[in-house]
């Protein structure tokens, strides 16, 4: 079944009256995983952490930025995706660590544009070219990184190893420090930087993991 397209057009058709839930209810994509719509929550200039309320797809204040953490492209997630058992099972048989669980939220994704975006709660084009493996605790914590499709500057840039290295450096540190507080341990590492490749199994992964969560959703 292609990725792209609508299987309920009950369901379309409410889309034109009311605003669809960007998990659920936003297409991902006939190109996905080449190319996709990603759902916006954050941008460089925001002060504090926005993330989609799961339960009625508003955009709401998760906290303020403690600290100067500066966000170093656009943040959200791929709409109808979830990490769960698949993409899990990555992580867990390259580090070797049968423990490792999906962090149970839509696959996290970072946009690099060269453009000034004011503002999260839209959606964008993207093209993933690779992606961190990270993990928190014992949680698969996946970040796609991708460039906004046609992007002036980021567009020439087609798998991850083509990114300058100060680029990817600002990334990991990001995601390393965002949530660090004076005299608190997080247990957080990024274990590896992967290509366009494995980024697109990543993807796969997380939309079958979604198909699964939805159907144990509608018959449990």
């Amino acid at each position: 079944m292609a990725t792209g397209k609508s299987i309920d057009p009950i369901g379309k058709l409410m889309g034109l009256r009311y605003k669809s839930h960007p998990w659920h209810g936003i297409e991902i994509g006939e190109e996905s995983p080449n190319a996709l719509t990603a759902f916006i929550e954050m941008v460089p200039t925001d002060t504090v952490k926005y993330e989609a309320d799961k339960a009625s797809g508003y955009l709401m204040l998760d906290r303020p930025q403690k600290y100067s953490s500066i966000l170093p492209a656009l943040y959200g997630f791929i709409p109808q995706t979830y990490c769960d058992k698949n993409v899990a099972e990555k992580s867990s048989t390259i580090l070797k660590r049968p423990d490792i669980v999906g962090d149970g939220d839509p696959l996290d994704i970072c946009v690099l544009t060269e453009k000034e975006i004011t503002h999260g709660d839209i959606l964008v084009q993207a093209v993933p070219i690779g992606g961190l493996r990270m993990i928190d605790g014992n949680e698969a914590d996946d970040k796609i990184i991708a460039v906004l499709k046609n992007d002036a500057v980021y567009s020439q840039y087609k798998d991850i190893k083509d990114l300058p290295q100060p680029v990817i450096n600002r990334l990991k540190h990001y995601f390393l420090t965002y949530k660090d507080m004076p005299g608190e341990k997080r247990d957080c590492e990024i274990t590896h930087v992967y290509g366009k490749k494995d980024a697109h199994d990543i993807i796969t992964r997380a939309i079958k993991d979604y198909r699964n969560f939805v159907e144990n959703m509608l018959f449990s």
